[in-house]
């Protein structure tokens, strides 16, 4: 089976993201405690608001607004995806991630296709 794409991308008030990106490493090693689900991932900032290196706007606490994270996951499969998407509500990080996380903006899995 082919690997599976996540896109995922959020609000998160700049007071929680330090927080909220210390939990979606909890969570995917969380996810990948029984079997290796997620097999690749990265956590995005909008470059828009993500001036400067993000090291330095972590430590300014007195930054105002609204940060976009998008989590970039590769899951092994589909049926990975499925799994841990029915397991969510008993990862120990998911609840506090739900409480941090503002709106969603955009959720959605893709695979690849081969286009002749």
């Amino acid at each position: 089976m082919p690997t599976c794409t996540e896109f995922a991308v959020f609000e998160v008030k700049h007071a929680n993201l330090a927080r909220v990106l210390a939990l979606s490493e909890s969570l995917f090693a969380e996810i990948n405690t029984e079997q290796k689900n997620i097999v690749a991932h990265e956590i995005l900032v909008k470059t828009a608001v993500a001036k400067g290196p993000l090291k330095e706007q972590l430590k300014e606490n007195s930054v105002e607004g609204v940060q976009e994270v998008c989590w970039h996951l590769t899951w092994a499969n589909v049926a990975a995806v499925e799994a841990s998407s029915s397991k969510w509500s008993t990862y120990p990080s998911a609840a506090e991630i739900e409480r941090l996380v503002g709106k969603k903006l955009y959720y959605g899995h893709f695979v690849s296709v081969i286009a002749k």
